[in-house]
């Protein structure tokens, strides 16, 4: 694992970040949730660049969505944190075998594993929330969890299809243009 983040690095975080943020401005309803496609971008983060850095992007990005938006103080750290384990999540599957081992179906599966930790820390999220902190009885707990389960699971979906694709679309000019080598670097 890399000791210390380069300029690049850095701007290359930022960009991805930036990404997040743009992206989970497209948005639209779906069963009493938001579905988007700023997951895919979080995913792509991580395997892009590593668990730290790719979390980081993933958890910043959303978070300042978050912020901008009106969220609270304690739901933007819970979606800079959940946002930060999907993308870390993601690239440490992916980058403990080596990038360049990464073929499809270890990208495939990265994208699994950073999803369903997102997903699992959500539906976390709302079952506390709504049981501890607005004291709702467990069947109209487990009602909203079941609501909000369904298009995380699409949003998830969505996300581990098009995480894998598109990484593995750019591959070959990332390759070429010596751009891979500077992420690894």
């Amino acid at each position: 694992m890399k000791k210390s983040f380069s300029i690049f690095n850095i701007t290359f975080m930022a960009m991805m970040a930036a990404m997040v943020y743009v992206v989970t401005l497209f948005r639209f309803p779906l069963l009493g949730s938001k579905v988007h496609f700023a997951n895919a971008v979080c995913l792509l983060s991580g395997i892009l660049l590593g668990p730290l850095q790719g979390g980081l992007a993933a958890g910043i990005g959303s978070a300042l969505y978050d912020a901008v938006a009106g969220y609270d103080v304690v739901n933007v750290l819970i979606t800079l944190v959940s946002k930060f384990a999907m993308g870390f999540v993601c690239g440490w599957v992916l980058h403990s075998a080596g990038r360049e081992k990464a073929h499809i179906d270890r990208t495939l599966l990265s994208c699994v594993c950073g999803a369903a930790t997102y997903v699992f820390l959500y539906m976390l999220k709302t079952f506390v929330f709504n049981k501890f902190v607005y004291g709702y009885p467990m069947d109209t707990v487990w009602a909203t969890v079941v609501s909000k389960l369904i298009p995380s699971l699409i949003n998830a979906g969505v996300a581990v299809v098009a995480a894998p694709l598109f990484y593995h679309a750019v591959l070959p000019a990332l390759r070429s243009s010596g751009l891979l080598k500077r992420m690894d670097a």
